[in-house]
């Protein structure tokens, strides 16, 4: 039996919503909270099934871990195993997350490649590399993964091939808790990378440069524990943000910074909304027609994030003229595509760019989400087309949204779910 989202679009949006936690910072901290001999609680955080995943994969290793409301609270302080099941590592990508706390705290980990969603080649060499260079050995064996580091992980300088989110965060959680200083270049700059070293100071560690293509981190013995709130989730305001601009209307999202998805901002107001940016909320408003943007590129931060490729893209699917979004991340972006046409979308998928041609109005239709942002976008689309629109296989976007039938009813939309 599967869920399905029915949406009924057309019409304008309007209200507010309160941005939570980012899932993408959320994640690395779970992961990393196996560093702390003390407890942690961290705030604010949705109730995903990544989430749960994590959770269940601390538990899996021995930890103390279980999600009250938006609050997450972690014991790590006993002994934990050093082995992580093939089932749950192939649950989601970030389970990678887990081999270099795992690797520090026991000196070992057996364990499988992660999962995740089918976007195209998703390698973790650069994390393997790093971590060999500061002295774990590494060894393959019907598909399972097994690291040692018996006497301890030591300080390098290392530069990564390219700035892999993945691996900066694999290396910072191993090299904090490593003997020595080090030093890594090429790391990448996403505002969870910051949020990630800012955890890790919080319970003890020494990192200085973190949002900058150079880190440096001074390994201490152990980390602490304490209380943290994570930085709010750029690419769900992304969403809420791409929503207004197909249906039109007004939101305004507070507990969000406009720094933290400005690309995203940047493009909308080109393409006709208006923004209002103040401290701690940010408010779009699109009143008239959009008009195409041209190409836009994905890039790593600060460039426009391939998260949000799909999301605009469902945004500009009536627009007035020409768009095109190539995304420079992953090759498969836009498995969307064939739902935006089922949609009546003028659109054309060229390897990873998107055209998007002004093309007549678009219906309801019944389509698929084929990965988290993908399904993500063909709700959007469906805000901004006059009809039902019914969307299987909800279980993607609940990675990533902790209740988007919620969500969408507080901006005043006709929305439920169904089983078949």
């Amino acid at each position: 039996m599967t869920e399905i989202l029915e949406i009924w679009g057309g019409h304008p949006l309007c209200g507010t919503v309160e941005i939570p936690s980012a899932k993408n910072s959320v994640l690395p901290l779970l992961a990393a909270s196996v560093l702390c001999r003390e407890k942690v609680c961290l705030e604010k955080i949705p109730q995903l099934s990544d989430v749960q995943v994590s959770l269940a994969l601390l538990r899996e290793l021995g930890v103390s871990a279980r999600q009250s409301g938006n609050r997450v609270l972690i014991d790590a302080e006993r002994d934990i195993s050093s082995s992580l099941s093939t089932e749950m590592m192939r649950k989601m990508r970030a389970s990678v997350l887990f081999l270099a706390p795992v690797l520090s705290r026991t000196g070992a980990v057996d364990a499988s490649l992660p999962g995740g969603c089918k976007l195209g080649a998703r390698p973790i060499d650069i994390h393997l590399d790093g971590l060999e260079k500061m002295g774990a050995t590494i060894h393959w064996h019907e598909e399972r993964l097994y690291l040692r580091a018996p006497h301890g992980l030591k300080g390098t300088e290392y530069t990564l091939r390219c700035p892999s989110v993945g691996a900066t965060e694999t290396l910072l959680m191993a090299a904090v808790c490593a003997k020595g200083t080090t030093v890594l270049h090429g790391t990448a700059r996403e505002p969870e990378i910051m949020d990630l070293a800012d955890f890790l100071n919080t319970c003890g560690g020494h990192i200085t440069g973190a949002g900058s293509d150079t880190i440096r981190i001074e390994g201490v013995p152990s980390l602490l524990g304490g209380t943290y709130t994570p930085v709010p989730d750029r690419i769900v305001a992304a969403t809420v943000a791409c929503a207004c601009a197909a249906a039109g209307g007004c939101i305004t999202m507070h507990g969000v910074q406009a720094e933290l998805f400005e690309p995203v901002l940047e493009v909308l107001e080109k393409a006709g909304c208006t923004v209002q940016r103040e401290n701690e909320s940010v408010t779009v408003e699109r009143r008239q027609l959009l008009h195409g943007v041209g190409l836009v590129e994905t890039g790593v931060y600060p460039g426009f994030p391939t998260d949000a490729a799909p999301l605009l893209a469902a945004a500009l699917l009536q627009a007035e003229g020409e768009s095109c979004i190539r995304d420079t991340i992953f090759p498969k972006r836009f498995a969307c595509a064939e739902g935006f046409s089922a949609m009546g979308a003028q659109v054309q998928l060229e390897g990873p760019a998107l055209h998007i041609y002004q093309g007549k109005a678009m219906h309801g239709a019944r389509v698929r989400a084929q990965d988290l942002r993908g399904g993500a976008a063909l709700a959007i689309a469906a805000l901004g087309t006059a009809g039902k629109t019914e969307i299987s296989d909800v279980f993607y976007m609940k990675r990533g949204y902790e209740d988007m039938k919620s969500l969408f009813r507080q901006l005043g939309v006709k929305v439920r779910t169904k089983k078949k």
